[in-house]
């Protein structure tokens, strides 16, 4: 388990968290100090936090908070870095198990190698796109392969299709990658229409098997990949029939397997990967312990 003011490092296909246990911590996970944690000049430097509470029904309660502070329901490569987290630090026993987080419960299966575990599955649970769900303001029914005014790019509109899978998600289909998502990406997570903000994903269909995705995350920006973003992008689509329920999602930092069920249940298998174990010196703790606010 973790001592005093430390942490663990790990990434999925380079979506990086830090792993922090706020029962041994000296300071608490304010949003000033998850700014400055998260800082990669600054501070520790991260994609966000993922904090282990204790669960009355669960084998652990995970918070997620993203880079500015922010808190997001789910995560799918940070479910797989706590889970991983959870057996290789003692904190669980078990390679079959349940992790409650703010985005529904979901189920873990850790495959193990030599006493480690490399790869981990997790039922992400069931997609919607119903628009009060979501939520999407302005639609009513299901928000898939609508029309969504957006200033500053060709045609002032571009075609989505809005799932939640836990947190919300707007996913645009395309034949190439020509909008830049780094100009585009911040409209859309700020976009009117989307009262808690939204992920956001531009995908490209390969075959009946295969998507090529590039993602903005809510509260993160621009990230090599995202387990919940991935998905959505299989969610969607699956419900517009561009593919099968059986698929492999490429992102720049790997790829990941998903299914989805004629219900649109998910699951998704993908590699995790510990970096390292480290210790919050006291440069930094004088920062992080005045901020309790």
């Amino acid at each position: 388990m973790l001592e005093k003011n430390q942490f663990v490092r790990s990434h999925g296909l380079g979506n990086d968290y830090l792993v922090m246990d706020p029962a041994v911590l000296s300071f608490p996970l304010t949003p000033a100090n998850i700014v400055r944690i998260c800082n990669r000049n600054t501070g520790v430097g991260s994609d966000g936090i993922l904090a282990l509470e204790k669960s009355k029904s669960s084998e652990a309660k995970l918070r997620i908070y993203n880079p500015d502070g922010s808190e997001a329901e789910k995560s799918g490569n940070g479910l797989r870095i706590f889970c991983k987290f959870l057996f290789e630090h003692g904190y669980t026993e078990k390679s079959l198990f349940e992790v409650e987080t703010a985005g529904g419960r979901v189920q873990a299966q850790l495959h193990l190698v030599l006493g480690k575990a490399p790869r981990v599955t997790v039922e992400m649970g069931r997609a919607t796109f119903d628009a009060a769900k979501i939520p999407v303001s302005g639609f009513t029914g299901e928000v898939v392969e609508k029309p969504l005014r957006v200033e500053g790019v060709p045609g002032g509109q571009l075609t989505v299709t809005c799932v939640s899978v836990g947190n919300p998600h707007c996913v645009v289909f395309m034949d190439d990658f020509s909008l830049d998502i780094q100009r585009i990406g911040p409209l859309l997570e700020h976009h009117p229409q989307f009262p808690n903000r939204s992920n956001v994903q531009f995908a490209r269909v390969l075959n009946d098997k295969e998507l090529e995705i590039r993602i903005w995350e809510r509260g993160a920006g621009y990230t090599l990949a995202s387990g919940s973003s991935s998905c959505a992008v299989a969610a969607a689509a699956f419900k517009t029939r561009r593919t099968g329920g059986d698929l492999t999602l490429h992102m720049p930092g790997g790829q990941l397997s998903l299914k989805v069920s004629p219900d649109f249940d998910l699951t998704m298998r993908g590699p995790v990967e510990e970096i390292c174990l480290g210790t919050i010196s006291e440069d930094l703790l004088a920062f992080l312990e005045k901020n309790w606010a």
